[in-house]
Parts: structure tokens; sequence; C-alpha cells
């Protein structure tokens, strides 16, 4: 893509590393910014090659500072909901990626930017980082997806206070209440996150993939109806050449090479 509102570099293992690149307006997200990343998750889907993704926002200010005040005061009303619809398709475009996923949150993460830290898989926050959802302030709700993520990610009572109050919490208490899984030590936020990868960049996609709807297509359904859907996405990895690479590698005592087939 031609415009550099957001950066992508893909590694020879199959770590993909998406970045927002408006440090000066926080990575705020502008309509071309939402259309940017729409674009790269797209053809990340699509790519057999990438194996798991990294999302970080440039600089060390802001992860995203939410919705772009200054751009949305442009908008007429058929704009704003135009924007808000693409919006929203965006993070359920990056929650429904067949790979992993993981928000390195290198600064602030507020309104939108922390629902795009909610639609990844895993959150790694740096030292100095914050999240939070201060919609009701500006006389509105998180609308693209807060409102429901946050609560099946650490429990209803917290996500009213969060969501209620606007309140920001720092990387130490967003690890506690179950919001980010790690906060990234000495060695930086980056590697954190490929240190978390790394597991995953040898494991085989399609079981991932497989993993991964089997979880979250599993939220809000019976026990029974889960594990039904587990047993679909267990099917589906039987007849993979990849199933079959790992028990040759076993046998033989070496690491599995797996083709995402």
């Amino acid at each position: 893509m031609d415009h550099q509102d957001v950066l992508l570099e893909v590694d020879d293992q199959g770590l993909a590393i998406l970045t927002l690149n408006r440090p000066e307006r926080r990575n705020a997200l502008g309509a071309t910014l939402v259309d940017a990343l729409r674009g790269h998750v797209a053809a990340l889907a699509r790519d057999p090659g990438v194996r798991v993704v990294i999302l970080t926002g440039q600089g060390d200010a802001a992860f995203c500072a939410g919705a772009d005040l200054k751009e949305r005061a442009q908008m007429g009303p058929e704009e704003v909901e135009r924007f808000v619809g693409g919006l929203r398709a965006m993070m359920d475009e990056v929650a429904a990626l067949p790979r992993p996923t993981i928000a390195a949150i290198n600064g602030a993460a507020l309104g939108g930017g922390c629902e795009l830290a909610l639609a990844c898989d895993m959150r790694v926050a740096a030292a100095g980082a914050s999240l939070g959802l201060p919609e009701t302030h500006l006389g509105i709700i998180p609308g693209a997806g807060g409102t429901q993520r946050l609560p099946r990610l650490i429990g209803v009572a917290l996500a009213k206070e969060l969501i209620f109050t606007g309140r920001r919490v720092q990387a130490d208490e967003a690890q506690a209440m179950g919001l980010v899984n790690r906060v990234a030590g000495p060695e930086g936020l980056i590697e954190a996150c490929r240190r978390l990868a790394a597991p995953m960049l040898g494991a085989a996609p399609i079981a991932l993939a497989q993993a991964k709807r089997a979880i979250d297509g599993g939220e809000g359904l019976s026990l029974a109806a889960g594990l039904t859907l587990e047993g679909e996405c267990y099917a589906v990895t039987i007849p993979t050449s990849d199933r079959v690479e790992a028990l040759a590698a076993f046998q033989e005592k070496r690491r599995p090479v797996f083709k995402g087939r």
C-alpha cells in the first residue's frame, strides 16, 4: 500500500509486525489509517507464510489514542456513521484473523485504541503504558467492541467500573485484573512480544487457527455445544500433512517442520 499510516514488516519466520504510524496524532484512528489497517489485515489473512501478528504503535507516547476527534469534528452525521461502521468492521477483522495476534501496547491505549488492543488475542504492555475507555465522559459509549470484549476478558463488574468511571489503569494493575497478559521487562516491549510469539511460530498453523476458532466460537455456548464445536475444529486437523509431520518428527526425535497444510 502506498501510504504510510500503517507500516508492515514480516520476517523469515512468519512474524508480522503492524505499526500504527501517526505519532504526531498519538496514532489516532483516522479514516485513512483505518482503511490502511483493514487492507493489511485482509492481506495477512490470505498469506499462508504469516504465523503470528504483532500490532503496535509508533513512538512511546501512545499505542493508539482512539478516534481522531479533530477529524471527526469535521464530519457530518452520515460521514460519522460510515466511519464508525468501518471502525467496527476493522476491529472485527482484527479479531477474526486466523493467526494469533499480540497487541504490543507501547503507551496510552484509550477509547478505540483500547478496543483495538482488546480485539487482539493477547496483550503485552510496556511498563509505562495505560489503558482506558473514557467514552462516557465524551457523551458516548465504547462503540467498537469495548462493552462486549472487556467484560468477557475481565468480568462484568470490573468492566462496568472501568467503562462507567472512564478510569485509566496502569500496566501493572491491568495485568493484575487480566486486561494484559504480560508487562514487558528491561528487554523491551517488542522483544517481550517476540518471546511470547516464539513457541507459536513453531506450532502448526492450521492447529493454531482451529484452536482460536474453538476458543472464540465457544464463548457464550453451552458446554455441550462448545464441545461439539471443539470436535469440529479437531476434525479439521486430522487430515493435514502437518499432523503426519508431527508424528514423524516425534518418532525421529527432531523438531517438526510445519507447512500449514
